[in-house]
């Protein structure tokens, strides 16, 4: 079989292979403690999970427009004025089955041959495959440890060229829990002020899981809102990965491009899940804050159990459920560490350089797991290293 070579250009998660990894241990009898996927662990909440479900009996089961239910385009318009505190118009939200579509739509609607993508490193490692995949040139905005993985603004400022055409944002950001400041993020609406022919990708998707301050969105700033596409969805804040629900708020020029885009891949997303959806956006909010809550405790645990351990750096996160210590100083590339204390240790967590080519000599450990298996992580990890 002849594969298209635009196949070599697409990267994937490493998170799913470890998983597979830790499957297969746990299936020879090895217990594994997981640390390696980004998935709450906690089940959506019950009002959403009862609307889900009248919704299959009230006949939500067949198509629905492509930009999604009238209904929930209404309730995240609402939701965003209320959150972001920014004027949102309906006809501005598309809707898809969970957010990487936003994230595979807008590259390919916004990049091309010649073009230049700005994106965060270590970051998400879709964003760098998407962007090599639409034939666009990757430029990693690198985040630094001794800024507790905020991004140097004046090296930033130095990346914008002429070819410049997309700059992607991601606060919280995963995999470093930094969330950028309102202060940073003005200053780069003000870098890219005189350059309207620039857009923003602002991925959100983990802004209700913050520990200090507020959520703050470049979207906000004086003439960013017809230049920003904010991704968000429902996965991480509502603890609903499996309903597959994300969505876009778009510049009303791209709505269309990104709806066919939609047309052409997946036709629309679910009913019923939009309808829990729009549940979760108007009902209470409770399960929210007590999951953020839950997760600042293990931020804390984990974090000053990794600084306990010698060889081991790691700042505090400020959002997400992510930390990223640094393990250079174990004498241990990322992969390495990885498979050992998989094998070793009994952990199952990523290798920075799965984040790309500034993760090299950082892991990944993801806290959306109890404080009992954390603890119990933490002590395996500990004394992994300490045989090195």
């Amino acid at each position: 079989m002849t594969i298209a070579s635009r196949m070599m250009d697409l990267g994937t998660e490493t998170a799913f292979e470890v998983l597979a990894k830790a499957r297969a241990l746990e299936a020879q009898g090895k217990q594994i403690i997981h640390l390696e996927i980004g998935e709450p662990d906690f089940d959506t909440p019950d009002h959403i999970v009862q609307a889900g479900i009248q919704a299959l009996k009230d006949g939500y089961t067949h198509y629905g427009p492509t930009p999604g239910l009238p209904e929930l385009r209404e309730a995240i318009a609402r939701n965003s004025r209320e959150v972001r505190g920014i004027d949102t118009n309906p006809s501005h939200v598309v809707v898809t089955p969970g957010a990487k579509p936003i994230m595979f739509y807008v590259i390919l609607a916004l990049a091309e041959p010649g073009v230049e993508v700005i994106y965060p490193n270590p970051g998400f490692p879709i964003y760098e495959s998407m962007i090599r995949f639409s034939g666009a040139t990757p430029v990693p905005m690198q985040l630094l440890e001794e800024k507790s993985y905020h991004p140097d603004l004046a090296d930033f400022s130095n990346k914008i060229t002429d070819k410049t055409k997309l700059i992607i944002l991601n606060s919280p950001e995963n995999p470093c829990g930094s969330a950028l400041t309102n202060e940073e993020l003005q200053e780069i609406a003000k870098i890219i002020e005189n350059r309207p022919d620039i857009y923003v990708m602002a991925d959100e998707i983990y802004k209700d899981i913050l520990y200090t301050g507020e959520h703050h969105t470049i979207a906000g700033f004086p003439g960013m809102a017809e230049r920003t596409i904010i991704l968000d969805g429902f996965s991480k804040s509502y603890a609903m990965t499996g309903w597959r629900l994300g969505y876009g708020i778009c510049p009303e020029e791209l709505v269309p491009h990104i709806t066919r885009l939609a047309v052409n891949s997946v036709s629309c997303a679910a009913s019923f899940s939009q309808m829990a959806a729009i549940a979760a956006l108007d009902g209470p909010q409770d399960d929210v804050y007590a999951m953020a809550s839950e997760f600042s405790q293990r931020r804390r645990m984990i974090t000053d159990g990794l600084r306990s351990i010698p060889g081991i750096r790691c700042p505090e996160p400020e959002g997400a459920f992510y930390a990223f210590p640094s393990i250079s100083e174990t004498g241990l590339s990322s992969h390495e560490f990885e498979e050992r204390a998989l094998s070793e240790a009994g952990v199952a967590l990523l290798s920075g350089s799965a984040f790309g080519e500034y993760g090299e000599g950082y892991v990944r450990l993801s806290y959306a797991n109890s404080q009992e298996n954390i603890q119990i992580a933490l002590e395996n990890i500990s004394k992994f290293v300490q045989s090195l």
